[in-house]
């Protein structure tokens, strides 16, 4: 059998185009492999409650953080990518969380999933979304479930979790109500308890505790237990909404305690709003926040929130979950920058957790290779002459036993752009 150098080498040739045809198309499969990502796109959703009972004030959170992408995207993107957000209503209803959260990682292809909004409801897609190997990030809710880095490894918090909040809030009432009789009212699920845990932590114990659900707005018999019980003191783990209604119950039942609330359920625009012409009985309201105030225009980090909403999202109101929206969007735009232009889910969530960022939160962010917790801490705010001010120091702790201490480092200024990086 006589062999044909030419065609031997046109053969080879071949050959080498072929593998170079089939390695080039396995770049191309690996690049298209990564969900919701393009050459000029970052597809991300999130579910939230845009009706339904705990809508007043988070129905405003995902529309801020969208209003801060699209700042983003008119001045060139991440990586010459600009960021999708599909926001999704689930009305604080965990069957429907669910079935959003599904559409958006099977239908939608979403990246990630992006401050998902709620104990309940969340916690009904923690499974789902780490079997699947979507990025979980920066869940908007307290609860110590989303620092579980081992069962989880996808997920990861952003508020200062309920137990620490509770902690910070108890040390405060235990330093300057001592003696007073103290008592709780929790939502009836992680928000409730870990809060009530971090409270007994620095109390000890509370003269009386009550929780609710979100599908009664009746408070009437808890709050009357708390007048019949002599409280002097009572703390809220509550949502907006409920903070309201037993502002406004207690009025009707001539009760007058001091307020002091968990920080999802303290924001005074949004339960000035509720209260409407009773929204003087929030005068004296304690909360606390790990992010910059709504009211503090010059704070450099609230102005440059501010510019971006009158920019992108005129129509909105300018509260303390706008504030919220878009600080978690601002980390997001960080994390992303982090990750480097070769994006994929698992290069996020090692940016994420090699730690380091910093912005507009007074408290340190703990992300860390065993950490997924979000903010450590927080500084209290009380409503004077209508207007929610911060006072004192910024404080940190952990949800076990470390004490409630002095967290003395500043915040840097925000960019001149608006963008980190």
């Amino acid at each position: 059998m006589s062999h044909h150098p030419r065609r031997t080498v046109a053969f080879a040739a071949a050959l080498v185009l072929a593998a170079t045809t089939v390695v080039a198309c396995g770049d191309n499969d690996s690049k298209a492999a990564v969900p919701g990502v393009t050459d000029t796109e970052i597809i991300v959703g999130t579910h939230t409650p845009l009706t339904g009972p705990a809508a007043a004030g988070y129905s405003e959170i995902a529309p801020a953080a969208k209003a801060y992408f699209d700042y983003v995207n008119a001045n060139g993107g991440v990586h010459g990518r600009k960021i999708t957000y599909k926001i999704m209503d689930d009305g604080y209803n965990p069957a429907n969380t669910q079935q959003v959260v599904r559409q958006l990682v099977l239908q939608d292809k979403v990246f990630a999933i992006l401050n998902g909004l709620g104990t309940p409801t969340h916690s009904n897609v923690l499974d789902f979304l780490n079997t699947n190997k979507v990025p979980d990030l920066f869940v908007a809710s307290g609860s110590l479930s989303w620092n579980q880095p081992t069962k989880y490894p996808l997920t990861f918090g952003f508020n200062t979790d309920y137990t620490v909040e509770g902690k910070i809030l108890g040390t405060y009432v235990k330093q300057n109500f001592a003696g007073k009789k103290t008592c709780f009212l929790g939502q009836d699920d992680d928000f409730g308890r870990d809060s009530l845990v971090g409270v007994k932590k620095a109390l000890g114990t509370v003269a009386a505790e009550q929780k609710y659900t979100v599908t009664n707005t009746n408070v009437g018999p808890q709050i009357g237990a708390f007048k019949a019980a002599g409280c002097e003191v009572v703390i809220l783990a509550t949502v907006p909404g409920f903070t309201a209604l037993s502002i406004g119950t207690a009025a009707r039942l001539a009760f007058k305690p001091q307020w002091v609330v968990s920080n999802v359920g303290s924001d005074y625009p949004t339960v000035a709003a509720l209260l409407k012409e009773a929204a003087p009985l929030a005068e004296g309201m304690v909360g606390i926040s790990p992010l910059p105030a709504v009211s503090d225009a010059a704070d450099p980090w609230t102005a440059l929130f501010k510019k971006v909403h009158d920019a992108h999202a005129p129509n909105t109101p300018f509260t303390g979950n706008t504030v919220y929206g878009m600080s978690m969007a601002y980390l997001f735009v960080q994390v992303l920058q982090a990750a480097g232009k070769d994006l994929t889910r698992e290069g996020l969530v090692a940016a994420l957790k090699k730690g380091g960022f910093t912005g507009p939160g007074y408290a340190p962010l703990r992300y860390a290779e065993g950490n997924h917790s979000g903010y450590g801490g927080g500084r209290l705010t009380r409503v004077a002459s209508g207007v929610q001010g911060f006072f004192g120091p910024v404080y940190e702790t952990d949800p076990a036993d470390a004490p409630v201490a002095e967290y003395a480092q500043q915040r840097p200024a925000p960019p001149t752009s608006g963008i980190p990086g």
